[in-house]
């Protein structure tokens, strides 16, 4: 085998390998008797028959793809095991420049672990915001509690008010016309929630129990059902129940019975305190999003394509996940937003490349400043995990895989590195 290299575009590296025409002929023999099972000639056993016959028969060419995909992976790789600095970072791109009795000419594109020149990454100045916990916070919270442990209570003497959870029926139509999923029966809706079309729980408000009430509605220009976009409808309304929340009274024994916390007093410090650790906790995310979003801006990188449709690729799965829990499909979430895939993914372009350029910017700090996770971190680590789960570190250690090593050490050094970006830059 006999191979050149040399830097294409944008982070990317042209590599031509050529076979002579052992080697090629080698491959094919490959090819062939990983093949040969397939191939049924009368006169021969399937699986017997000899390559130069299913040469003969066929063309040639018979074995050539297979014998490329057997010789394009074995003679790439040794390529990569004597150039190092060739890091690849995505499918090669292949191209066949040449095939003939002498031999076989390979031309490979491949995205490369791209050059950072780092810029200014230390002796900046950043203004740190800080969140203090204020009363109203605290109110908050209990406030929630109370609406946790609420109950529904049944109202028989007013009429339905806003914030009242009522049980209708409801059978809408258009032109007198009944429409799909207009109609339905001991409905439960909250009035003032907004999750009926507008102005549909404002005319349901003053309705009396056993009460049957017409009330006319607009769908709005933007309504996901075609039919219906913009359209008059009228709603036939019948009213079952009215139900008011009731919460409980917030005391000593409300709090120990819903929090175990022995008073009032002691909740609220508690809850000031998770709070305080939120708090502290979103000013450091959003000091070390700063530092990072700078260092950024300072590096200089080419970032190759392929890295950007990977980024692009996980962007798009994530969301495939998030809507599937909602028991919707990314294509049908396409329809509804009038969007092609390409247009979608488009949207993700630029989110994509600031996410690789950090990435890459932040590795290419590590590097330089030489941070590493020591076997005693590590360590630090797993007895921190056994401590939380209750168990012996031996214990711990004995069933953890590689990939969990894997993942405190990258914690370990992330940790660094930003205790190391902090100190080593203004925050006031």
């Amino acid at each position: 085998m006999k191979y050149t290299f040399e830097k294409a575009e944008k982070s990317t590296v042209k590599i031509t390998i050529k076979l002579s025409a052992e080697e090629w002929a080698a491959a094919i023999d490959a090819a062939y008797e990983k093949t040969k099972g397939r191939y049924s000639i009368p006169g021969f056993r399937k699986g017997k028959v000899p390559k130069k016959v299913l040469e003969g028969t066929y063309g040639p060419a018979i074995f050539f793809e297979d014998a490329i995909n057997y010789a394009f992976p074995k003679y790439f790789g040794e390529v990569l095991d004597k150039e190092p600095s060739i890091e690849v970072i995505a499918q090669p791109d292949l191209d066949i420049k040449k095939i003939d009795e002498k031999g076989i000419t390979m031309e490979a594109i491949v995205a490369v672990k791209p050059e950072v020149v780092l810029g200014d990454y230390k002796g900046i100045k950043f203004n740190k915001v800080e969140y203090n916990v204020k009363d109203e916070d605290i109110e908050a919270d209990i406030k929630r509690l109370q609406d946790r442990n609420s109950r529904l209570v049944e109202v028989s003497d007013r009429a339905a008010q806003d914030g009242d959870t009522v049980i209708i029926d409801y059978s809408g139509s258009v032109d007198g016309v009944k429409f799909e999923g207009g109609t339905a029966e001991k409905q439960t809706l909250v009035l003032g929630s907004h999750s009926f079309i507008p102005g549909f729980e404002e005319q349901v408000v003053g309705m009396a129990i056993g009460e049957d009430r017409d009330i006319n509605v607009k769908f709005p220009e933007q309504y996901h059902a075609e039919n219906l976009k913009g359209k008059d409808a009228v709603f036939a309304i019948k009213l079952h129940e009215i139900k008011v929340r009731e919460l409980p009274e917030v005391n000593d024994e409300f709090i120990k019975e819903s929090t175990g916390a022995e008073t009032l007093d002691a909740y609220k410090q508690e809850v000031k305190e998770r709070l305080e650790k939120q708090n502290q906790d979103r000013a450091n995310r959003e000091i070390e999003d700063e530092i990072v979003k700078k260092i950024t801006e300072n590096a200089t990188v080419e970032i190759p394509d392929a890295l950007v449709e990977n980024q692009v690729d996980r962007m798009v799965k994530e969301t495939e996940y998030r809507l599937s829990y909602q028991g919707l499909k990314l294509d049908d979430y396409l329809k509804y937003a009038g969007q092609t895939m390409e247009e979608y993914r488009n949207g993700y372009k630029k989110q994509a490349e600031e996410l690789v350029k950090s990435q890459l910017v932040i590795e290419a700090i590590i590097e330089a400043e030489k941070i590493e996770a020591t076997d005693s971190d590590v360590e630090e680590k797993i007895a921190e995990m056994a401590k939380a789960q209750g168990r012996e570190v031996p214990d711990v250690k004995k069933n953890m895989q590689a990939r969990q090593l894997d993942y405190f050490k990258n914690e370990v050094i992330i940790k660094k590195l930003f205790d190391l970006l902090k100190t080593a830059n203004v925050i006031e």
